[in-house]
């Protein structure tokens, strides 16, 4: 599971985050449709947007993502394309959803998010994340660690 270098005009980086968001309310929402229509959202999202998800996984209640991404997108920005977009599509694919969340926001506010080194670490956060919170009900997504350059 390595980062490859991303070769810009003036830049070469190899920016990887993993963020975790929970559902709103911490409501176990992921089942075989939600997960098998968040895969298919984000990597419709890889091709409009520079970023590539090296993993994704869900827990029940909240999702892991294993993503990188170039510098001029912040944080920030990278959690709200990835919260909107999904959480737009999910309800829009999957209404059970919609009416478990009572109508109301698919994602809490909140959410974890830590930069991941290219040298030893990424393998240690993929532990992590198979092993964090509720590990038995952890399911793996989806996992592409062949970069591309964007």
């Amino acid at each position: 599971m390595k980062g490859t270098y991303i070769h810009k005009s003036h830049n070469v980086t190899v920016l990887m985050y993993h963020l975790i968001f929970p559902a709103k309310y911490r409501r176990v929402v992921f089942d075989e449709k939600v997960d098998a229509e968040l895969k298919v959202v984000c990597l419709e999202i890889e091709e409009r947007y520079q970023v590539k998800f090296l993993e994704i996984g869900t827990d029940k209640d909240h999702v892991h993502f294993l993503v990188q991404s170039v510098p001029t997108y912040s944080v920030t920005k990278l959690v709200t394309m990835i919260k909107s977009l999904t959480a737009r599509e999910i309800f829009r694919r999957c209404p059970h959803v919609k009416k478990q969340l009572w109508g109301g926001v698919f994602w809490s506010d909140g959410y974890f998010a830590s930069t991941v080194g290219r040298y030893g670490d990424e393998s240690m956060i993929g532990n992590y994340v198979k092993n964090q919170g509720q590990g038995k009900e952890y399911r793996k997504l989806h996992s592409d660690y062949q970069l591309a350059l964007f």
